[in-house]
């Protein structure tokens, strides 16, 4: 690998902003410093005071392949992820067919390592009577188990009470979890399908999906985890009512027990359903205004550790159906780094609490190795942020697969100019460098 110079960058990184160089030299972080200089340096970058960050880390994304790659597939959506600075991902297991074995693990893993631009994982998905295969995963080389504890796209549910004691009482890694109580939603859903028939729209979806299902669930998950001291992860917390479930008195690399929060549950709010409908349509769902405000206090105060995105892209005639046809979901992943950044111009966060919880926390909570942080000796894993280039979606930016986002027409503050994804630069103002980039990522367990 080439070596690369970037002077005059305001790097980031580990709660402080400080003006720095940044060489980088076989994949790795060589040096830090001001006034660094290298003649063998092949390609020199002047980043002439935009920020440098270390390469957003998503810890859960749906990329479709195998089986819906009408929709997207690993090397489509890497190439959004990594136009928007992230770059490691970690993919969900409710592909077709499903990720129940360890050889259709490998079957993803093998695409991915010919296919994409972006370092990646996949987690290995639980079922009703998988858990002696679940049991067999790696915790060196796979992030994690997914559990569906309320269905959702792939109807990988799992409700059988014997199953979810076994996993929580004997697995040795982290088991993200994704929580709605199915009886709930499935009752709901009756009465409002009762109540409203075909005139039902997509603002019924947070009444459906609704406070009382996710806290339940979630309630569920965490005293499953406190009894047996499992390792767990509650993906995608979208009410204020799940809150108290989390503890933000001990620092994350300590915590058994941490949740995330996703990007469009800090950006839409259930106002959002009259204008996106259908775009906007995800579980769990997007809810009252009031959720979202303490979604964000929660973020500040550590109860809720890591920003993700959930991308989920759909294509949009999917999308156009009636309400209770329409699937659930809505691409994100080229835009999470910009989204948070338009919360730092507007006062919200400040971009340190940013790369905390979008690069350094991921890191942390899965324990991966050598990413997450820009420090010598580590993969340079790297993105350039202009904070005064403003960034409009438009559909001739967009990359991913299904060609729409909720985001059309909006005006970010800032724009991803440069990308590094183990130290290739794979992505450089407005154009891809290279076609395949990313590595396995290890996890240090």
């Amino acid at each position: 690998m080439s070596k690369t110079l970037i002077r005059n960058a305001r790097l980031v990184n580990e709660g402080k902003t400080v003006e720095t160089d940044l060489l980088i030299d076989g994949g790795f972080i060589a040096r830090i410093g001001q006034g660094l200089s290298d003649g063998s340096a092949q390609q020199v970058i002047d980043a002439n005071g935009s920020y440098l960050l270390p390469g957003v880390i998503d810890d859960q994304v749906h990329f479709r392949e195998p089986g819906l790659t009408h929709k997207a597939t690993i090397h489509t959506e890497s190439r959004a992820a990594v136009a928007g600075g992230v770059t490691s991902f970690m993919e969900m297991p409710n592909t077709v067919p499903n990720a129940l074995t360890q050889a259709l693990l490998a079957d993803k893993y093998a695409i991915a390592a010919q296919t994409s631009l972006a370092n990646y994982s996949f987690f290995m998905g639980a079922s009703n009577d998988n858990l002696d295969e679940v049991l067999r995963t790696d915790p060196k080389t796979v992030c994690g188990i997914k559990v569906f504890m309320g269905s959702s796209t792939g109807n990988m549910l799992v409700d059988n009470e014997r199953v979810l004691e076994g996993l929580f009482r004997e697995s040795p890694m982290l088991i993200a979890t994704h929580c709605e109580d199915e009886a709930t939603v499935r009752a709901n859903t009756e009465r409002y399908k009762q109540e409203y028939g075909d005139r039902g729209t997509a603002s019924l979806h947070p009444l459906i999906r609704n406070e009382e299902a996710c806290l339940k669930s979630s309630s569920l998950a965490v005293n499953l985890a406190r009894q047996h001291n499992a390792r767990l992860h509650v993906l995608h917390i979208s009410t204020a009512d799940e809150l108290a479930l989390f503890d933000n008195s001990i620092p994350l690399r300590d915590k058994r027990i941490t949740a995330e929060v996703c990007v469009h549950h800090l950006w839409f709010d259930s106002r959002d359903y009259e204008t996106l409908g259908n775009q906007i349509k995800c579980n769990p769902a997007i809810k009252a205004p009031h959720h979202k405000e303490a979604l964000l206090a929660a973020l500040l105060d550590d109860r809720l550790d890591i920003i993700a995105t959930d991308h989920a892209p759909h294509t949009w005639d999917e999308k156009q159906q009636p309400y209770w046809s329409a699937p659930s979901g809505l691409p994100l992943v080229q835009h999470p780094l910009l989204l948070m950044l338009d919360f730092v111009a507007q006062g919200k966060l400040d971009i340190e609490t940013v790369v905390r919880k979008m690069c350094h926390a991921p890191a942390d909570c899965f324990q991966i190795d050598g990413r997450g942080y820009v420090r010598e000796g580590y993969w340079a894993d790297l993105v350039l942020v202009d904070p005064n280039k403003p960034t409009i979606v438009s559909p001739e930016n967009i990359l991913y697969k299904c060609g729409w986002s909720p985001l059309m027409g909006h005006r970010f503050a800032s724009s991803v100019t440069h990308t590094f994804v183990s130290g290739n630069l794979v992505y450089a103002n407005d154009q891809f460098v290279t076609d395949q980039a990313g590595q396995r990522m290890a996890f240090d367990r």
